[in-house]
């Protein structure tokens, strides 16, 4: 049994049950055995053991009042993973889905995005099983100030900087950083995604979209390709996918279909994006009533179908696993050239191994999202120096990061035979300056 091979199989027994965490670290561990194989003394010092295990683990209950006056308890959460390069950086996510192995999972791919983008920030993720939907805005308020109640003690702008997630968005964040001020009577840059009249970066809420797309097209301009004329599937509705399809529209491509948590709309004509802000950043609304205002577009329940519709692109950008073997296989039989993950693991390791036999361009999403996180922590930048940069130089320092990462990554698979594997390249990219920091700080 190899060294990688012994620290998977003990994960899994210390881990039980924790399959996403399972699943994200075969993933990451299985493509670093290259490096591993070049350097002994990783294994002498425990380094992947180190590596797996989060420096701290932060359990807490969070009990709020809702608006008729019964009173509910949620679970909280905040992994603290590994501060190797940087402080803390990582998402709160707000959905009754979340539990340990969810946030164990996102936060182990933090790791490596976070290196990726080249900025000094450690990886980390937190969040609860709290729903968000169908709530009140005191309803929300009542709990974000319950979370923060425990998490301020655990945060810190050089210690830990949580950001929004799914669940978590900018009124969430005025909520959770309002209480953070009033416990520790500090105007400080420790949570990102803030609004722009307290601290928050212009682009951020455009950045993860943007970013998906800047990264794919510098993978195409390497093959002489661009987005003009694609047809693009974009799946999701939040931040993510709204600004993806907005940021691949204005290169020129034909975003046709998009979905939400019920089902999923297409529109031959391209998707109207000024209608699907209207929805989903102001009504609030579901993506079904967009095939009632725009004539021509459909609406189907149930989000499946949408990975069938033929596309040139598809850019999944809606949550963990949403393309399995089955729709992988779909997408390449009606031709996809360029699958890119705007989501946090939305490709089973079925589906991605279909992608790459296929020879479609596979870009993982530890480098193709990693625009929110880089932009959060040009956001920590700003913070830190009382700075307030325009619109035009955050976009310019984003698109120049994700076309770095996408040579980065591009390099990192060559220089170890593996030329064209971006899920090798950017785990192993990643993981080369996460280990250096590590070795030279001891074993701690």
């Amino acid at each position: 049994m190899t060294y990688v091979e012994r620290v998977l199989d003990d994960l899994k027994k210390r881990n039980p049950g924790e399959k996403e965490f399972h699943q994200a670290a075969t993933e990451i561990l299985l493509t670093l055995e290259p490096v591993i194989n070049a350097h002994p003394e990783y294994e002498k010092s425990a380094l992947l053991e180190r590596f797996t295990e989060p420096e701290r683990t932060i359990l807490f209950r969070v009990p709020w009042v809702d608006d008729n006056g019964n009173v509910h308890v949620n679970k909280g959460y905040r992994v603290q993973f590994n501060s190797a390069i940087g402080p803390y950086k990582g998402g709160l996510r707000f959905h009754p889905s979340v539990n340990l192995s969810i946030i164990k999972f996102l936060g182990l791919e933090q790791i490596l995005k976070n290196s990726l983008t080249g900025l000094p920030i450690g990886g980390g993720k937190g969040g609860s099983d709290f729903d968000p939907k169908g709530k009140s805005d005191r309803e929300i308020m009542a709990f974000c100030q319950s979370f923060m109640t425990e998490l301020f003690r655990h945060i810190g702008a050089d210690t830990d900087v949580p950001a929004g997630d799914i669940g978590v968005g900018a009124r969430e964040v005025g909520y959770l950083f309002g209480q953070y001020k009033r416990l520790r009577d500090e105007h400080v840059g420790v949570l990102t995604g803030r609004g722009l009249s307290y601290g928050g970066s212009l682009i951020r809420k455009e950045a993860t979209g943007y970013g998906l797309v800047y990264i794919t097209a510098e993978a195409m301009k390497c093959r002489g390709d661009g987005f003009e004329g694609k047809t693009t599937i974009v799946s999701g509705s939040g931040n993510v996918a709204i600004y993806a399809c907005e940021k691949a529209q204005q290169l020129g491509a034909k975003v046709v279909a998009m979905y939400d948590s019920n089902g999923y709309i297409y529109d031959p004509n391209g998707i109207q994006i000024e209608v699907v802000k209207q929805l989903k950043e102001v009504e609030r609304a579901r993506i079904k009533e967009y095939a009632n205002r725009v004539p021509g577009s459909t609406y189907t329940e149930g989000c499946k179908g949408i990975w069938t519709i033929p596309c040139d692109v598809a850019l999944p950008c809606a949550t963990q696993n949403e393309i399995d073997a089955e729709s992988a296989a779909a997408l390449v039989k009606n031709g996809v050239k360029y699958v890119a993950e705007g989501a946090n693991m939305p490709s089973t390791l079925e589906a991605i191994e279909i992608f790459q036999k296929s020879g479609a361009v596979f870009l993982p999403a530890k480098a193709a999202n990693a625009g929110g996180v880089a932009t959060s922590a040009l956001e920590m930048a700003q913070s830190s120096g009382r700075l307030y940069w325009s619109a035009e130089e955050v976009d310019a320092k984003l698109k120049t990061i994700m076309i770095n990462i996408y040579h980065n990554m591009e390099n990192a698979a060559k220089k170890y035979g593996f030329e064209g594997n971006y899920v090798m390249g950017a785990n192993i990219a990643g993981f080369e300056k996460v280990a250096e920091a590590m070795m030279a700080h001891g074993i701690v």
